[in-house]
């Protein structure tokens, strides 16, 4: 068979997605890592022969666009004409198209017939891989090396059969060697689901339907993408922001795109943006380009099955060694908050165009916190690495939404309480939305952030460190809406002393408690435009006090019954 009709076609798209979400349901059922089965840390895929991404399944977003920069460092470095079935493939490194060292990508070429037809992909983020300290991110780091094992592009398995060297130089250099390899058995077994997979697809329909129907996949992709930039008004739209700067110093790091539309294609261009920095906060050039694509398909068709012809109208421009595309030996530790500044900074150009599509500004970092600590038996540590939620900005329909994840993590989650004081010492004191005064007021309210209270129970201690940007720059307000809060990690000590900081590293103490803080989003609209009932409904709701509803939105609430005063509404905004 060299070819299919349309139904069967349609078929085989829809069982390449089957493939690669029966790759993460292996993934993350025999991972032995929370961060992976509870959080959902990881990607996994399928890529035609040249890399470009044919199906892939939900986890990280912003993984998913590095696939095809990572197969492509296989293919220089081996060739695809000395590749095998059942090879499989290890890198880290993010020179190469990969995010952090902590996230480790296999590979698996799929043959059939002997002809290569694509790769398997997964990538899954290591609790720990050595470095510096545990968890592997240090917020002071200054190189890569100081982040852990750095892994180029290696040949992990051939034929089959594992390279026993390359498992015992993992497990030398990683602080918990049992759940590291069972994290990487896991990705191997992902992979192996996918090949096998695409391989008993093509036994069933043949290489001919295979090969036209992964065709179609791309055209359709990139048909839906130039319809929609379509409608995108022609021009260039530029925007400006700063990211809080680099763990090691405080000073804001200037950022800027101008971002291009024509007819059916979009360009987005950094030039001008800061050089790389000391500090981890920086990303390499694959890192940004998935990045931008998460926001492009939110612009486009979100509700489509990603493809890499989705991405065919889509270029981004960045000169090479800025903090988006930094080049070795930066740190690339926090990358994701370089990522996430960039996604919003695309965002806040194209929102005035795109009312209907895009909101305010976001609470924008993935604000990750790391706990960690000694074990009992003191031959191990303990990691707790969590990203957080937090406020979204609202549109011209909408109030934002309310602790949503990052925009650059996905479908990822945070940890439920029970499990994090099942396996850790800590106690969760509360997690709860963090309703500020003003939060992204307007006509339409920004979401709020969440406050979670970690209280170290272990008396030998532990160690706390994290990044939350955005804990000077606030979410950004459109038409006359206001800023939302700021991101911040509070540290409350036993003593009773307080203090506040943005990105940090500090021992901890039993009865301490580690505070993470979210911010809230941007609000849309002149506040004094919120119908008086939605704002009594806030009031109710505890969202908005009664002083906050006269003196910000003009609104006059009874603070016994809940009843607006339609009269002095009236008069307080008509004043």
């Amino acid at each position: 068979m060299t070819a299919a009709d349309p139904f069967t076609e349609e078929i085989i798209k829809d069982k390449l997605g089957a493939i690669a979400d029966e790759m993460g349901v292996v993934l993350a059922r025999t991972s032995m890592s929370p961060v992976v089965y509870e959080v959902l840390d990881f990607a996994c895929g399928l890529a035609d022969h040249e890399g470009q991404v044919i199906a892939q399944t939900n986890g990280i977003t912003v993984f998913t666009g590095t696939f095809r920069p990572q197969i492509e460092s296989v293919l220089r470095k081996f060739g695809a004409e000395n590749l095998q079935a059942s090879d499989i493939y290890v890198t880290n490194d993010p020179y190469a198209g990969a995010t952090h060292i902590c996230d480790i990508c296999l590979m698996a070429p799929i043959f059939e017939a002997g002809e290569l037809l694509g790769f398997a992909v997964s990538i899954t983020h290591w609790v720990d891989i050595g470095g510096g300290m545990p968890g592997s991110i240090p917020p002071d780091a200054t190189e890569i090396y100081q982040e852990g094992l750095l892994v180029p592009c290696l040949l992990l398995a051939r034929a089959g059969h594992v390279d026993q060297g390359i498992v015992d130089i993992l497990r030398a250099n990683v602080r918990l060697p049992r759940m590291a390899l069972g994290d990487l058995h896991a990705g191997m077994a992902a992979v192996s689901i996918g090949e096998r997979g695409v391989q008993e697809l093509c036994r069933r329909y043949g290489i001919g339907a295979l090969s036209g129907a992964t065709a179609s996949l791309l055209e359709q992709g990139e048909r839906l993408s130039r319809t929609e930039i379509a409608s995108i008004p022609n021009g260039v739209y530029a925007a400006e922001d700063a990211i809080d700067g680099d763990g090691i110093s405080d000073d804001p790091i200037p950022i800027r795109v101008v971002v291009t539309v024509l007819e059916d294609s979009m360009q987005v261009d950094f030039t001008g943006t800061s050089p790389q920095v000391k500090g981890p906060v920086n990303c390499a050039r694959g890192a940004l380009e998935s990045a931008c694509k998460t926001v492009f398909r939110a612009i486009t068709a979100p509700q489509a099955a990603s493809n890499e012809g989705a991405f065919r109208p889509f270029e981004v421009i960045c000169p090479p060694g800025t903090v988006f595309t930094a080049e070795r030996p930066a740190p690339t530790g926090w990358y994701y908050e370089s990522t996430a500044f960039a996604t919003e900074l695309v965002w806040r150009a194209l929102a005035p165009v795109l009312p209907h599509k895009l909101g305010a500004g976001s609470y924008v970092s993935v604000c990750a916190t790391y706990v960690v600590g000694p074990e009992e038996d003191g031959t191990d540590v303990w990691v707790l690495v969590e990203p957080n939620n937090g406020g979204w900005g609202a549109d011209r329909e909408l109030d934002g939404e309310s602790g949503l994840i990052s925009s650059i993590d996905g479908d990822t989650y945070n940890f439920p309480a029970e499990v994090i004081e099942s396996r850790f010492p800590l106690r969760v004191d509360q997690y709860a939305l963090a309703v500020a005064h003003g939060t992204g007021a307007g006509r339409r309210r920004g979401g709020f952030g969440l406050v979670r209270d970690y209280r170290i129970l272990d008396e030998r201690g532990a160690m706390s460190f994290g990044s939350m940007g955005g804990w000077r720059r606030r979410p950004w307000g459109l038409e006359g809406g206001r800023e939302g809060t700021n991101n911040c990690i509070e540290y409350v000590h036993a003593d009773g002393t307080t203090s506040r900081h943005g990105r940090v590293k500090k021992d901890v103490r039993a009865g301490d408690v580690v505070r993470i803080v979210t911010g809230g989003g941007g609000g849309h609209g002149d506040p004094r435009e919120r119908e008086p009932e939605h704002v009594a409904a806030d009031v109710l709701d505890d969202y908005v006090t009664v002083q906050e509803a006269a003196e910000v939105y003009g609104v006059v609430v009874d603070s016994v019954t809940g009843a607006v005063d339609e009269r002095a509404t009236a008069d307080m905004r008509a004043g």
